[in-house]
């Protein structure tokens, strides 16, 4: 699968056959996630909503996010984005989520995290959970792109080998 429209409406296939429900929360790509999912057509029958928390306030006021690990790791972290997409389950009909956060650019990189590093997390009503953080290369339309088509393949690897949802 070579483009995001072929991974989302694989994805969705999927999905559908495995009745199962997607929601995103969702930083520096702003909704991406949910743009890729909702350009198929008959989505509906499995993405729920999305949640855009750009602001450290978004996250913690729609996602439940702690304050405590805002300040103790910082918006772009595994730690933030495990409770992200885990709000994002509590708070939806959703029963898959992903969260991203990161530093998709020009300006925001530090030498602990230089633009291009995105954090994920993938979750699942039934326990299932998984955190990565990339370095992604290129312009900010680049970084965003990048990390929309990996939070879908990961997704996508997940509902298409798991077999406890048939």
């Amino acid at each position: 699968m070579n483009s995001i429209s072929e991974v989302s409406l694989n994805l969705g296939l999927l999905l559908e056959q495995k009745n199962q429900i997607v929601v995103t929360a969702e930083s520096c790509t702003g909704g991406g996630v949910a743009a890729a999912i909702t350009d198929i057509a008959g989505s509906s029958a499995w993405f729920d909503r999305a949640f855009i928390t750009y602001s450290n306030d978004a996250k913690i006021d729609m996602l439940g996010v702690a304050t405590e690990t805002l300040g103790r790791y910082g918006a772009v972290s595994e730690a933030v984005v495990t409770e992200m997409a885990r709000g994002a389950l509590r708070y939806s009909k959703g029963t898959l989520s992903v969260a991203i956060s990161g530093i998709a650019g020009p300006g925001g990189g530090s030498e602990e995290k230089p633009v291009g590093t995105v954090c994920f997390a993938w979750a699942s009503q039934e326990g299932w959970s998984k955190v990565d953080t990339c370095l992604f290369s290129g312009d900010r339309a680049a970084v965003r792109e990048q990390a929309v088509m990996h939070a879908l393949l990961i997704l996508y690897r997940h509902v298409l080998e798991d077999e406890s949802f048939c």
